[in-house]
């Protein structure tokens, strides 16, 4: 384990500090910090392409993102899931389920690759940037495939903060009520910092439904990387001359794991603090990473279409909520 530190260290470093950097803007200027690490790594992108510091942008991208992804699992208690009632749970895991489907649906009808429609859907209906870096994590490596990711990460940031603003606006319009609200924010909105910016804005009653909800989506995490693990198994296999692919990755066991410790009430809140926050360091230095490895040039020649998919996804999911919200079914 030691001998690979001098081999990485040097781009572990740089990713260290963009995420500081990156941080410190969004603590002090507002804004969402991903999005800030993704295009401050970009403007780096000579690093990844030779010298010193590859080894070390590779291991940020890699393993410090699975790290990030596992203890994501001290944020979420069953007993949190339970006390929602079925009403938000079936709200949550049908907009999930579905969103992936028509993001699928979308991506055909634009004529993109049905991976990409998997990501942008899984990342739309779970938990943005978060999503779409777990997920990818388990989907077959290609030539496309860590464009794909940082499209989908820099897309689903962006209308996660546009939601952040238009949403609440949307359930003053509508009326909602309280409790109402907190459920169509917390199911609707992709990443958890913009639904608590959201929640609050709105009443302490929302921002608590709101976060609770948005929790229960962080752990429909689990179940859609089993099944994108199950969906790309064949593609790994033939990848691995045959060899079964692991059905169980080693974050994912970390993540349940600790969601169970979690909701037994064995790690203190200090400890679980700065879980959290090593977490969010963990996503921060990956997806500066995944921003150094990714050029501007090839982000514009992507066109148009991924970004009427990721649109029309979160279109469709917000409909659906309020939908289920009209129907008084939460």
């Amino acid at each position: 384990m030691f001998s690979v530190v001098p081999k990485v260290w040097r781009g572990v470093m740089v990713c260290i500090t963009i995420a500081l950097a990156t941080t410190f803007i969004a603590d002090h200027y507002g804004g969402p910090t991903l999005l800030y690490a993704l295009l401050f790594g970009m403007t780096l992108h000579f690093l990844s392409e030779d010298g010193a510091c590859v080894a070390g942008i590779e291991f940020c991208a890699r393993t410090i993102l699975r790290l990030g992804v596992a203890l994501l699992g001290v944020r979420i208690t069953v007993e949190q899931v339970t006390d929602l009632g079925p009403g938000p749970i079936v709200v949550v895991v049908a907009g999930v389920f579905l969103t992936i489907l028509a993001g699928v649906g979308i991506a055909r009808i634009l004529g993109l690759n049905r991976d990409l429609g998997l990501l942008s859907g899984g990342a739309v209906a779970i938990c943005g940037a978060s999503a779409a870096l777990a997920l990818s994590a388990v989907m077959p490596r290609h030539e496309e495939s860590e464009r794909q990711t940082i499209l989908t990460v820099v897309g689903v940031t962006t209308l996660s903060t546009m939601a952040m603003i238009i949403y609440p606006l949307i359930a003053g319009v509508l009326q909602l009520s309280d409790s109402q609200a907190g459920i169509f924010l917390g199911a609707t909105i992709h990443d958890v910092a913009q639904v608590v910016g959201a929640g609050y804005m709105i009443s302490e009653e929302t921002g608590d439904i709101s976060t609770f909800v948005k929790l229960l989506r962080v752990a429909m995490l689990v179940p859609a990387v089993l099944c994108f693990i199950w969906l790309f198994r064949h593609a790994h296999e033939t990848k691995n001359s045959g060899r079964k692919a692991q059905m169980l990755p080693s974050f994912l066991v970390a993540f349940v794991v600790l969601v169970i410790i979690n909701s037994l009430g064995l790690i203190p809140v200090v400890v679980a603090d700065s879980m959290t926050d090593l977490s969010r360091w963990c996503l921060v230095t990956a997806i500066a990473a995944l921003g150094v490895k990714t050029s501007f040039h090839k982000l514009a020649v992507v066109g148009w279409k991924p970004v009427i998919l990721m649109a029309s996804e979160t279109l469709f999911l917000l409909l659906l909520v309020l939908g289920f919200i009209g129907f008084g079914l939460v």
